[in-house]
Order: C-alpha cells, then structure tokens, then sequence
C-alpha cells in the first residue's frame, strides 16, 4: 500500500515539461488539390522481362543489370541446398583458378567490398574449405588457397551451377556462346579501363 502511496505522490510531484512560447501562427500554404486520375494509366503495369523497354527495345545497360538479376536469383536458388551463396562460390571458384590470392585481390576479382570479402572468407575458413598461409615476404598480407574439403564443396557447386549454365546457353551455338563471352568480356575491359 505504501508503495503505491509513494508511487503515485511522485508522479503528482513531476512536472510537465515546460512549452516553448512561439509566435504567431504562421498561415500554412493552401493544400494542393489532387491531380484527377488519367483513366487511360490507371492499373497500368509493366511489361515482363523480355518485352517493351524489357526486351529487345530497352537500353543495354539496363538489359545487363536485368540479365545478372535473374542468373543470380537463379544461383541463389541452385547453391540453396549446399548451404552456399553466389559470392561464396565466386570467391570458391577464384581460389581454384588463381590459388595464393590476398583478401583485397579476391575482393577485385570478385567483384565485392574487401568488407564482404571479410566476411566470405571468415565464413569459408570457419568451415575448413579454405585455408590461409602468410605471404613470403609481406608478412602481414594473408593469401588463401582451397582445401581438399574446399575442393569438394567446389566440384558439388559446380554440378548445380552447370545446370544454370545450360539454361542460360540454350538455344545458342557453340559459336554463339563464344561471341556473348567475347562481348561481355570485351565490355568489363573496356570500361574498366575508364574507370
């Protein structure tokens, strides 16, 4: 009872916080008025990917960043099961092709923050799939290489992804498929080099 007592005489005796004196009322600005709904753009939806500025009449670029949206979904969704992201399998598949590289060369090559390159290889260590030795004569900088398990996750990683591959490549001749991965080689140089 006492508590209560106490409780309630010390809410009484706070005090309101003080307001600050102001001016006039300033007059607000009239509200504009809505504009009136088009009737011909009402539900008006975009196209799906392939169609209108989404297909074959959109600009490049735009039609690049829409291709990479859609193939890494798809990796994602492939990796899934093996408890592996795209930028894991990156950073996998750049260790079995160039062994020894630093932390800030896998964040070139892969085209990620040296942050989530951090954390990639923290992850992949964590795991056993790669290892790290000291570099020969900076002895400060860490290079990475795959271990035997690192190698075997790789090769189960692959199997799912050549599945992605063949959907990406259907319908193109061998030929074709050299002259997309010419041209989109051919792009990454070229404006890399502007950069």
């Amino acid at each position: 009872m006492r508590k209560m007592a106490a409780s309630a005489k010390s809410r009484r005796s706070r005090k309101a916080p003080k307001r600050r004196k102001s001016g006039p009322a300033k007059k607000s600005a009239p509200a504009a008025k809505k504009p009136a709904p088009v009737p011909a753009l009402a539900g008006v939806r975009p196209p799906p990917p392939g169609q209108g500025k989404r297909g074959e009449r959109g600009y490049l670029a735009y039609l690049l960043r829409q291709a990479q949206a859609a193939s890494r979904l798809t990796m994602e969704r492939a990796l899934a099961d093996l408890g592996v992201t795209p930028p894991q399998f990156v950073v996998l598949t750049m260790l079995r092709a160039y062994p020894g590289l630093s932390g800030a060369d896998l964040a070139r090559v892969a085209l990620l923050t040296p942050q989530t390159i951090g954390v990639i290889i923290r992850n992949l260590e964590r795991s056993g799939a790669i290892k790290k030795t000291p570099h020969p004569v900076h002895g400060r900088v860490l290079m990475w290489t795959l271990t035997r398990r690192g190698g075997t996750l790789l090769e189960k990683c692959r199997r799912h992804v050549q599945a992605v591959e063949r959907r990406l490549t259907a319908g193109l001749s061998v030929k074709a498929q050299a002259t997309v991965r010419r041209w989109l080689s051919k792009i990454a140089a070229d404006l890399s080099q502007e950069a």
